[in-house]
């Protein structure tokens, strides 16, 4: 969708269709949130958990970029800049709370773990789907795309898990796989954050030069 309005435009979310997807997305992210929060309590799985915590977030951070849809650019980068600093946090909580398991964990329960996260899986391709044509646009557009490609490999890893558990009868995979899923939110979270700064720089430049 970028550039559609011109070579340097990006897509800025304002579209009815556009809006009308974020709002199923956002449903289906609430509802997993509320599934695996329970599941990952059950299974004593940190990798659950993560993804729920995951889950939680992207319900919340696509509420804010639907209410700034349309708004002005600044409070559009503010928006993303608040959702990279909350991946942000996400990843240092996961990182955090894993390294507390490593001293203090049992074996989850991997049974449960491979079925709800395939469940999940399903629930963010359908996500993956529903926004793969927007995926290109600014930091605010962005940053929902790569939350939605973040929960589609979390989802998978987890179910990677889940078979290193059932096969090692250990829960140091789960471990593993939480620690690669904090790596990603970081990740994510620099990706938007650097977006938004350099957007926020060509509107800083963009005042200088009308004034």
């Amino acid at each position: 969708m970028a550039g559609c309005c011109g070579q340097d435009a990006k897509f800025d979310g304002v579209s009815d269709d556009y809006k009308r997807r974020l709002w199923i997305v956002i449903a289906l992210n609430a509802t997993m949130f509320a599934v695996e929060v329970t599941a990952g309590h059950l299974a004593k799985s940190q990798a659950l958990q993560a993804d729920a915590l995951d889950f939680a977030g992207d319900a919340m951070t696509y509420g804010i970029s639907l209410a700034v849809i349309g708004a002005s650019l600044r409070a559009r980068t503010n928006a993303a800049l608040f959702k990279g600093f909350s991946l942000l946090l996400m990843g240092l909580w996961v990182f955090g709370s894993t390294v507390y398991r490593v001293f203090y964990a049992g074996v989850p329960t991997a049974e449960i773990m491979g079925a709800v996260s395939f469940l999940a899986l399903l629930t963010n391709l359908a996500s993956v789907f529903l926004l793969v044509g927007y995926k290109d646009g600014d930091a605010n557009v962005r940053s929902v795309w790569l939350c939605s490609r973040n929960d589609a490999i979390g989802n998978v890893a987890v179910m990677f898990a889940a078979l290193g558990v059932w096969g090692t009868a250990t829960g140091w995979p789960d471990l593993f796989v939480a620690t690669i899923m904090a790596v990603l939110f970081l990740s994510s979270a620099f990706q938007i954050v650097q977006q938004a700064l350099a957007e926020q720089r060509e509107i800083i430049d963009r005042e200088h030069a009308e004034a």
